[in-house]
Parts: structure tokens; sequence; C-alpha cells
């Protein structure tokens, strides 16, 4: 949102899964990612992000004037955020808690010295995160994250509508398509899931908009839990 508005920041990287320390000391009230400064308030979560820029800055908007198509947008950006995204949150969340490696891959990410350390010394935290329960009720435990596969083919169905309905724009994109594309491409990185993922019309536009994503989450699923996956692609 900052780089379509065209605006110069300064952007500080979170470890992954100790947002709740660093947002607090940096004199945020929640522990919530993304989290932003501007003019001396201090603004969190991409939507009340989204605006605060569209106030500030107000083209291109991130909003449609028109008041119904507004509403269609919000609307598509509070399912975005509340039901969509979870989903791959749950599943990062819950690899970390299986793989001591990939917490290891993120610490060496981040910088951080004695990785394998970190890896051991972050265990509490990432246990904590597994236990938080999201918006739409589920944890990152094996039931949640298997209902997540679950019900993955249908949002994503969901997703292609809103961009064949014109709902989500990509010239420029609007506050929902940023918030949703952001999650697909995302879902994308994860190796369990790129293969679905691919099969959908919303891939193309969220790789277009996020082409410089440099994550990748090596497989950590048990095949048996895609089989939601491909009895979808099989259908």
């Amino acid at each position: 949102m900052l780089d379509l508005k065209g605006v110069d920041y300064e952007r500080v990287d979170v470890l992954p899964l100790n947002q709740r320390v660093h947002l607090r000391l940096a004199g945020f009230r929640r522990g919530t990612v993304p989290a932003l400064k501007l003019d001396g308030q201090k603004v969190q979560g991409s939507r009340h992000i989204a605006r605060a820029l569209d106030e500030r800055w107000p083209e291109p908007p991130l909003f449609p004037v028109d008041p119904e198509a507004r509403a269609r947008v919000e609307h598509a950006e509070q399912w975005g955020e509340e039901e969509l995204q979870p989903v791959p949150r749950r599943l990062f969340r819950f690899a970390s808690a299986q793989n001591p490696e990939l917490r290891r891959r993120l610490a060496r990410a981040a910088g951080i010295p004695a990785p394998a350390l970190v890896a051991v010394a972050s265990k509490p935290a990432v246990a904590y995160y597994v236990r938080t329960i999201e918006a739409d009720g589920r944890r990152a435990t094996e039931a949640g994250v298997r209902a997540d596969l679950a019900a993955l083919p249908p949002m994503l169905d969901r997703v292609d509508r809103l961009l064949a309905d014109g709902t989500l724009t990509l010239d420029p994109p609007n506050a929902a398509s940023l918030q949703i594309l952001v999650t697909v491409r995302l879902l994308d990185a994860f190796e369990d899931l790129h293969d679905h993922v691919a099969t959908h019309p919303c891939s193309g536009p969220a790789r277009e908009l996020f082409a410089d994503y440099p994550a990748r989450l090596p497989r950590v699923l048990d095949p048996e839990w895609l089989e939601p996956l491909r009895a979808a692609a099989r259908a």
C-alpha cells in the first residue's frame, strides 16, 4: 500500500512468532503486525492502515468512491482478513511447532546468532501461538489444519469469482485486492499447496502483484491431509 501511494518509508522486519514482544517494546498497544507509525500516530492492522493511508494520501484510492462498490470491497477485505488469512498463518504455526529445522532457518534468515539455540528457545513461543484461537475459531492444531485444507478449495474459488466480477481490481489494486492476493501468494509459497494454488486464476495476479516474495516453506504436511485438494482438482 505504501509503494502504491508512492510514500517513502522505513521498514522494520519482525522475527516471526516474536511480534508481541517486539511491538510492545516499540510502543504499540497490541502485539500484531502490520503496524505503522504515521505522523506520530500508531496504526495496527492492514484494514486500519488502508484507511489511514487513504485519508493521508488520497491518490491512488484504495477504495471506490461509489458507495455500493465500496461496500463490496470492504466486505471482501473483511473476509480476506478474518477467514482467508488465518489459513496460511495456522499452517505456518503448525509447521514451526512440528519442524525445528524450520525454526532454525527462520533464525538464520533473520541474521540471529546461534540459530540452533534460538530454535530450541523459541519453542514455548511457538506453542503459545499454536494454542491461539483465530477470528474463525480454529487453532493451529492437526484438527485446525485439516479443516483449513478442506476449506481451502472453495475459498480460492471465491477469490477467483471476486476477480471475475470486478470486486478485486488490479490497475490499480484496491484494498481488498492487496488484502486477499497477498494471502494467495503466501499460500502459493507452501510447497505442499503450490500445485493446487497454481490451478486457480487468482494465482497469476497474486504473483504479479507480489513478484518479489522470498518466502518458501518446505513440505511439512502429511500427504494424506492433502486429499481434499486432490479431490477438488479431480472434480
